[in-house]
């Protein structure tokens, strides 16, 4: 199911609008898989299903004539338990996260996370940390890995 519903990302509305990002929100998709349907799949199943999506994104985008940056972009979100996935007219060094992430050219490394993952979802006790109550002294978060392709070129 989940590599069908990666595959399907290029046949929805595509949202470019550099004047207003918070529109491109709506190409943002969110994919998860329970413990034992994470167990039947192979990373490199997975690699290919968006290796698949951005080839067919990509166009897309040629299609529509699109001037500027168009990127699209995978990541693990470890506390949700889930592959995010999105599109913007950000360059990869200005994608919208409110925290540090880093880009990386290792699909690999993302979607092994994800399917590792034993407690989709889930967040160990032991690994919580306390916060402070000053702001000020609130520690910044780790960055995580994002895959990111020009759909440009």
């Amino acid at each position: 199911m989940l590599l069908k519903e990666i595959r399907l990302i290029a046949g929805e509305a595509l949202v470019l609008s550099p004047q207003d990002r918070a529109a491109e929100d709506a190409n943002t998709n969110w994919f998860g898989a329970a413990p034992h349907e994470r167990m039947g799949m192979s990373v490199g199943e997975v690699v290919a299903a968006f290796e698949e999506a951005a080839a067919a994104l990509r166009e897309k985008v040629a299609e529509a004539e699109h001037r500027g940056p168009a990127t699209f972009y995978v990541w693990h979100d470890g506390e949700a338990g889930q592959l995010r996935c999105s599109i913007s007219s950000s360059a990869h060094d200005e994608l919208p996260f409110g925290s540090d992430y880093r880009v990386t050219a290792d699909l690999h490394e993302i979607v092994t996370e994800f399917l590792e993952d034993k407690a989709p979802g889930a967040i160990a006790w032991g690994s919580l940390d306390p916060i402070p109550f000053a702001e000020s002294a609130r520690p910044s978060s780790a960055s995580f890995a994002v895959w990111a392709c020009d759909l440009r070129t």
